[in-house]
């Protein structure tokens, strides 16, 4: 079963999520959007995080998924 781990940090304004394993992660690259991709070492993607998320106190943090499958 895959799982998805969602992180928000409200001091440092970010939102990480991985749908690899964080332990795995040996490249990070910023796409220039204040978007961080962490890489595998085989340059998968694993995660990513947001920078300067902000998230209100009056705001939910929703999060939805789908599968799509061929």
């Amino acid at each position: 079963m895959a799982q998805i781990k969602v992180y928000y940090d409200q001091q440092g304004n970010t939102l990480t999520v991985w749908f690899g394993n964080p332990q795995d992660e040996a490249i990070a690259e910023e796409t220039g959007d204040e978007i961080i991709l962490m890489k595998d070492k085989d340059g998968n993607v694993i995660g990513f995080e947001k920078l300067n998320y902000v998230l209100s106190a009056s705001t939910r943090l929703n999060v939805a998924f789908e599968t799509v499958t061929a």
